[in-house]
Parts: structure tokens; C-alpha cells; sequence
């Protein structure tokens, strides 16, 4: 099995640190792609080693996406416009999408949330209605092949739910 995390600057380090970690736990190779194949520094000044530029992946290669939260959805959106089209492909072919805290800002530009049921950061709930999800303020909500979680604290449940998608 293969895993993708998309990110960008301003991420919030343990948010893409703890999903590597515990994927790598279980043997599935992870990548981490960004705007420009440019390693990466989260907001605690963690620095990641990048894989790949974000529009070079080839989605039959991964089974898994992953959009940790921070600064670094808003600034994909802006950096990396090609994001929404993979996270669109990868939605349309059933894969899994895990998105934590503001990563289901992506969900939105992606244009996927149509009567969907999600979690994220408090402060998106009203961006997430708009979009058409269903919001619920629980630590982990999973509806189809999509999992969601609001913050750090919920990172136990976040990947126990992705873990048992993949």
C-alpha cells in the first residue's frame, strides 16, 4: 500500500508528523508531495523532506491521501491549484481522503462535500455548511471513503478510522 500527504509551508507539525508515522507503522509506503517538490518547514519549524512536486502524482499509485491542517490548506489552495483536481480524482475513484483540522478547507475547493458528513476546525463549520457537508463536532467522523477530524487532540481517532478504511 502507498500514502500521499499533500502540504505546504505552515503546516502543523505533529497533524502531518503522526499520520507518516503511524502509516509507516503498518508498512505502507509515504510520500510527501508540495507545490514545488520543495522540502517543507511546519509551524513549529519541523522540517520535511519532500518526494515529489503535488502535480506529478499519479493517483493509481496510492491507495491513501492525507491533508494534515495548519496554514498549509490555505496556502495550497493558492500555491497549488492542481491540489483540488487530485483530491476530485482520488474522491471520484473512492480512495481514501483523511483531512484533520483545516484540511477539509481543501475538501471544499475540491468541490466534494455535497451532502457529506464531516468534522474539522470549529471555525470552518459555517465554510463547510456552505459548501454543502453536514457538520458534527465529534473527534472523528467518516462518511464513504472520507475521514475528518477537528485537531491534534483527535489524532488517536483520526487514524484509527483511517487506518480501518485502508
Amino acid at each position: 500500500m502507498k500514502g500521499l500527504i499533500v502540504s505546504t509551508d505552515r503546516f502543523e507539525d505533529i497533524e502531518l508528523t503522526y499520520p507518516k508515522y503511524r502509516l509507516e507503522e503498518e508498512d505502507i509506503n509515504v510520500e510527501i508531495a508540495t507545490p514545488n517538490g520543495n522540502d517543507i518547514e511546519g509551524k513549529h519549524e519541523k522540517e520535511i523532506e519532500a518526494d515529489l512536486k503535488i502535480k506529478d502524482a499519479k493517483i493509481a499509485e496510492y491507495d491513501l491521501l492525507v491533508i494534515p491542517g495548519g496554514r498549509s490548506p490555505e496556502h495550497l489552495r493558492l500555491e497549488a491549484p492542481e491540489v483540488t483536481k487530485l483530491i476530485k480524482k482520488f474522491d471520484d475513484e473512492g480512495k481514501v481522503i483523511s483531512a484533520i483540522c483545516h484540511g477539509p478547507q481543501l475538501l471544499i475547493s475540491a468541490g466534494i462535500l455535497n451532502d457529506r458528513k464531516l468534522t474539522s476546525y470549529p471555525s470552518l463549520k459555517d465554510d463547510l455548511k456552505n459548501a454543502g457537508g453536514k457538520f458534527f463536532d465529534k473527534s472523528v467522523v467518516v462518511d464513504e471513503n472520507i475521514v475528518t477530524s477537528r485537531r491534534p487532540e483527535d489524532l488517536p481517532d483520526f487514524m484509527k478510522k483511517t487506518l480501518e478504511k485502508i
